[in-house]
């Protein structure tokens, strides 16, 4: 019997762990600290959690609150693919 490779961990992609400095309104919801994307995504969906803004019904759309909502282009409801488009707009 062959023995098994080790999986090898994969390795992160250096444009995804370049700080990236969130704007004034991404700040509000994240901090106004550069960080990489990886994380700014984290602080993100800690926030829509915490305030349970996940679609009841259909858990892949995002309800914006008085602070997401200039960061969502002024829409009050927006999938999570759409967000983090959306998102990206709002790092320099």
């Amino acid at each position: 019997m062959a023995a098994k490779k080790k999986a090898s961990k994969r390795k992160p992609n250096p444009a995804f762990m370049k700080p990236m400095q969130p704007d004034a309104a991404l700040s509000e919801v994240v901090g106004d600290k550069p960080m990489p994307r990886t994380e700014i995504t984290k602080k993100l969906w800690q926030y829509i959690k915490r305030r349970s803004l996940q679609d009841k019904k259909n858990r892949r759309m995002i309800n914006a609150d008085a602070n997401l909502k200039p960061v969502f282009n002024g829409k009050s409801q927006v999938s999570m693919f759409e967000m983090t488009k959306l998102v990206n707009k709002h790092m320099k």
